[in-house]
């Protein structure tokens, strides 16, 4: 309930300033920031009075999907947005000719592997599905976490390239299925395990139901830290260092900590 709350809220504050967008750079003191709800707005909803102390409006605008807030900063409908990691940024700017960049990182959202009709790693059927995230970075991710808990081996050297055709090893003859990534939580009953992104499983509430999850040390966790993006030129301005500071405090670090568990861990 509370999180629906808070949801109603930034959706409504956000209609409220949508026929007032600046296309001017950032110089005064209204920071417009998107993001997807959870964790991102949510993170972003902590740091609202410590920006008013130094002067500064956050509004948060709420998005559903992971191309509509980079089409907006490279428009200049938002000073920045929440939601996704550098890979991804580098994707969409080769995409569309666009110079986003981070200004920096806040968060880590792992992959775990969550019980399904099973929920013994230590006894797993032969011919088990697991179902695994279809799009090419969080699909190597899973491979690399079912490899880290003894159910695969993969290729030497493939990382995060690695594809089902780079299983080198499979003890359990695991079917493994390719789901897109935010319809595996429905797909629970359907499968012995699943590999989820930490955001989708705290949408779908089902963190309890975890196993195991990439290791903040891992490659990924180095590699997809959720950023702050901007545009070029922009990321030293002074309302942008604010907005990133906020973030990197220890408040937000004990709020991530305490809310979140191990879904989501805070890189700064």
């Amino acid at each position: 309930m509370k999180k629906l709350v808070l949801a109603l809220a930034i959706v409504l504050a956000s209609l409220a300033t949508l026929g007032c967008t600046s296309k001017e750079p950032i110089d005064n003191k209204i920071i417009k920031v998107g993001a997807t709800l959870v964790p991102h707005a949510e993170i972003l909803e902590e740091i609202k009075s410590a920006l008013a102390l130094q002067g500064y409006t956050l509004e948060i605008v709420p998005f559903t999907d992971y191309v509509l807030p980079n089409d907006a900063l490279a428009n200049s409908e938002l000073d920045a947005n929440f939601f996704q990691h550098v890979p991804y940024l580098n994707t969409y700017n080769e995409a569309n000719e666009t110079t986003l960049v981070s200004a920096g990182s806040i968060h880590f959202e792992p992959l775990g592997l969550y019980a399904g009709t099973e929920d013994d790693l230590t006894a797993i059927p032969q011919g088990a599905k697991i179902a695994v995230p279809s799009d090419s970075s969080n699909l190597a991710r899973a491979l690399l976490l079912l490899q880290a808990n003894g159910l695969i081996t993969l290729e030497t050297g493939v990382g995060l390239n690695a594809t089902v055709l780079d299983i080198a090893a499979n003890p359990y003859n695991l079917d493994i299925v390719e789901v897109e990534a935010a319809g595996i939580p429905a797909r629970l009953e359907d499968v012995a395990f699943a590999v989820i992104n930490g955001n989708y499983a705290l949408s779908a509430e089902v963190t309890d139901r975890l196993l195991v999850s990439e290791s903040t040390s891992s490659v990924a966790a180095q590699t997809y830290a959720n950023i702050i993006a901007v545009r070029s030129g922009t990321e030293n301005s002074d309302a942008i260092k604010a907005l990133v500071a906020a973030l990197q405090s220890e408040a937000v670090r004990t709020f991530i900590t305490e809310t979140y568990g191990v879904s989501v861990f805070p890189v700064f």
